[in-house]
């Protein structure tokens, strides 16, 4: 695991105790902190009690004072959650794992880390970024948001690359890391319950940047305004800073898992790393042709009397839906969940691709109200019972797509547990 010298006998409070808690309590017991814990799932707190040097003890009960820091999942709500307030209150620093691997650079082997965040196609280019890394030979350690706790991971020897995909949560919850390249894809409308509105999450994700080195590599998407403005805020930086311009033609054909215009730009995010890296341009070109894709991320997982079924349970927001509402000419769209916004907007530019929509979960009215007037709707309620009225409406060579833009979580523990629920049901139909 990776530990600090920094951490030994200064006192931590972490709350919540899942993989990156679990992970963080490990760590900084290993490095001789003191550990208080709490997570209000037994089965966690029992976890982290087995391991020596970490105390389970209600929070909410406990003075801060005098404490390092109070160490918090990216799920605690910062502007809501009273001992955040209450840690703040008492000058205790509230941070998250990301900011303790951040602590811990100093005592690991000489490396780079790479972070990469935006509302959309963050989980894809992180991804491709450390397949170019393996395709080029570097030792390489994917973390943050995706991938394993990054407290739990076997530092890398020298010459390693760590690639962190940063949500705005933990980027909220991080004070220090120098990324040696930082990447921003895109800024849309996503998570507003936890900020002073729109432009404060803008401003959190530009905090990726503030954390940086001058003399560091920054590389921005600009194909929406905050995001321009982040990076004409860093001009200064001269050939430090990429700027990924959208709509420019790449000829994609030997990139399997690359299609479309979103991933053509997600591609080009990863290039610049690449270069910024020092990879050569062969290890690129084979890098781009061998990725494979994501999980649940415009994923076809398979095809039964002609129609394709392509489950994207990862697009939780309209934004992130849209590209694979683009990619197919006849879709039955599959639709809804827990809704991050009151409209459909960003769809609407190919709802001339949609045969039928099947609107499901806690937002299924809403949206029913809202598309019927672009397409037939039907009211699906459940993924079980859309996917199997799809099923028995679409004609060979079109597509039954899962693209909710939606949150699972009215319905479903997450979005992975979304889209194996929606593969077990294509399953069922053969």
């Amino acid at each position: 695991m990776i530990v600090a010298a920094t951490w030994s006998g200064k006192r931590y409070a972490v709350l919540g105790l899942a993989r990156s808690g679990l992970a963080t309590v490990a760590a900084l017991a290993s490095a001789g902190a003191h550990v208080v814990a709490w997570d209000t799932d037994r089965a966690a707190r029992e976890r982290a009690a087995a391991i020596d040097g970490v105390i389970i003890h209600d929070l909410a009960d406990l003075r801060l004072d005098g404490a390092a820091g109070l160490v918090v999942s990216p799920g605690v709500p910062l502007n809501t959650h009273p001992l955040v307030a209450a840690a703040r209150a008492a000058g205790v620093p509230v941070i998250g794992d990301i900011e303790l691997f951040a602590e811990a650079r100093a005592d690991l082997p000489p490396h780079k880390v790479v972070g990469i965040t935006g509302t959309n196609g963050k989980s894809t280019t992180t991804a491709l970024i450390k397949h170019l890394c393996d395709t080029a030979g570097l030792p390489t350690l994917m973390g943050g948001n995706i991938g394993l706790p990054i407290l739990g991971a076997e530092p890398l020897p020298a010459g390693g690359v760590y690639v962190l995909e940063l949500s705005s949560y933990q980027i909220d919850l991080t004070q220090s890391l120098d990324c040696d390249v930082a990447v921003l894809l895109n800024i849309t409308p996503d998570h507003l319950d936890r900020y002073d509105g729109f432009d404060g999450y803008a401003a959190s994700k530009a905090r990726l940047f503030a954390m940086q080195s001058a003399t560091h590599d920054a590389v921005i998407g600009i194909g929406d305004a905050p995001s321009a403005v982040i990076a004409r805020s860093l001009s200064a930086r001269g050939e430090h800073l990429t700027k990924i311009a959208p709509g420019v033609c790449m000829d994609q054909r030997g990139w399997q898992s690359l299609q479309g215009p979103h991933n053509a730009q997600n591609a080009l995010a990863a290039i610049a790393v690449a270069h910024a890296l020092g990879t050569a341009e062969v290890d690129i070109d084979r890098g781009l042709a061998s990725f494979r894709g994501l999980p649940h991320r415009m994923e076809q997982i398979g095809s039964v009397g002609g129609v394709a079924y392509v489950d994207d349970s990862k697009a939780t927001n309209p934004e992130s839906a849209a590209p694979a509402l683009a990619a197919y000419p006849r879709v039955h769209w599959i639709v809804g969940g827990r809704a991050k916004g009151d409209d459909l907007d960003a769809c609407a530019p190919s709802f001339g691709h949609v045969v039928k929509a099947y609107t499901i979960g806690e937002v299924g009215p809403r949206f029913a109200d809202v598309l019927s007037a672009h397409m037939p709707v039907e009211q699906a309620g459940t993924l079980a019972a859309a996917v199997a009225s799809a099923a028995a409406q679409a004609k060979p060579g079109e597509v039954v797509l899962l693209s909710p833009a939606c949150a699972s979580f009215d319905q479903f523990r997450d979005y992975e547990e979304r889209g194996a629920a929606f593969r077990a049901a294509v399953e069922a139909l053969t």
